[in-house]
């Protein structure tokens, strides 16, 4: 039975746009697999892990037979990699997708499609706003990288949405430093909503929403979140739990506060990083008399040290960081100088944007 005959991109790349959520290894084997369905010139392609669901359709022109069919992602998609921009024709016979390009043929073990565990989008009371997809990638790429990985405490392992008024506020959190973005919505949202989007969604999402002003549609119901842009539905569940009161984490009574140029700050801490101790990755900033020296040791005695020249006469100040919290930050804004505010050693650092009032990021210190 024919289904189609169209060009390799034509399948590939909405494919590609939803096999990131399979993942590699299943107890079902049916979710290694991507959910495709024809419909007359229409053709769905769904892939879920069971928390998240991503599905995007496209056209494919006249020809062909209805079916729905699932196949293996990770095979379907490394073949039309492989393969030449050249006509592609999928038939099904016994249970099999073959794939005929050119010279080459592929046969392809299929599972049913009504055994595909499908997620059911949201209905009822919901919250519903719409944001730029450049606005919400900005956000996303900011405050991603302060997520918790694997921590007992679930709740951190993920990330803060609040939609408030006129306000869009994302916050990520480890326990050791904090992350805040915020961007305003064209129209307001009557009530306050806060939902908790799991890592693999955010960092999924982050991947999927391109630099482009088209909106995103986004729907926040009971314990799912949906997010709708360009030919993409991608639905996810919550995670259930008390974020952190981020207000209280992050300080407003810093009186020392300075300049520094991100980019040859950036290139000084990851020479330093170099030598740190491999366990602790700490170093220590030294502010005196104009100069900020980084330094960092390990084990074996080893020790490197940066100076940069900077506008700062006050107390002197010797203070610890994990190494990797700093260039997390400095590697994800794009600002070319960075405002450093602090007040003694043993108290967390706030880094923010000059003029922009939208991003905030706080460091715990560490001691050496």
């Amino acid at each position: 039975m024919l289904l189609l005959k169209t060009t390799r991109d034509a399948l590939l790349a909405p494919l590609q746009a939803v096999s990131g959520v399979v993942e590699k290894r299943h107890t079902l084997p049916i979710l290694s697999n991507v959910l495709i369905e024809k419909t007359g010139e229409r053709l769905t392609f769904t892939a879920t892990d069971i928390e998240i669901q991503i599905r995007t359709v496209t056209t494919t022109g006249a020809g062909g037979e209805d079916a729905s069919i699932t196949v293996s992602a990770r095979k379907f998609q490394d073949i039309l990699r492989a393969l030449p921009d050249t006509e592609i024709s999928l038939t099904l016979e016994d249970r099999r997708l073959n794939i005929k390009a050119g010279r080459s043929r592929f046969h392809l073990q299929t599972l049913p499609a009504e055994d595909y565990p499908l997620m059911t989008p949201p209905s009822g009371e919901a919250v519903r706003f719409s944001v730029s997809q450049r606005v919400l990638k900005q956000q996303l790429v900011l405050v991603a990288y302060s997520m918790a990985q694997q921590d007992i405490r679930y709740y951190l392992n993920g990330l803060l949405l609040i939609a408030d008024g006129k306000n869009l506020i994302l916050v990520a959190t480890d326990g050791h430093r904090l992350a805040y973005a915020d961007s305003e919505l064209e129209m307001p949202v009557p009530n306050r909503c806060e939902v908790i989007l799991p890592r693999k969604t955010v960092l999924e999402l982050a991947r999927q929403v391109g630099d482009t002003d088209d909106a995103v549609d986004i729907v926040l119901s009971g314990n799912q979140a949906v997010f709708r842009f360009g030919s993409i539905e991608f639905v996810t569940k919550l995670i259930d739990g008390k974020f952190p009161d981020f207000e209280r984490v992050i300080p407003r009574d810093h009186h020392g506060c300075i300049d520094l140029s991100r980019v040859p700050l950036l290139a000084a801490l990851q020479r330093a990083a170099i030598l740190s101790n491999e366990k602790f990755h700490g170093v220590r900033l030294v502010l005196d008399n104009g100069v900020l020296s980084i330094v960092s040791s390990n084990t074996e005695q080893e020790e490197a040290q940066e100076e940069i020249e900077i506008d700062f006469k006050g107390e002197r100040l010797d203070i610890g960081f994990n190494v990797g919290y700093l260039l997390d930050v400095l590697n994800n804004v794009s600002s070319e100088v960075i405002e450093w505010r602090f007040r003694d050693s043993n108290s967390s650092v706030l880094i923010t944007l000059p003029g922009n009032g939208h991003f905030k990021y706080v460091v715990m210190p560490m001691r050496i």
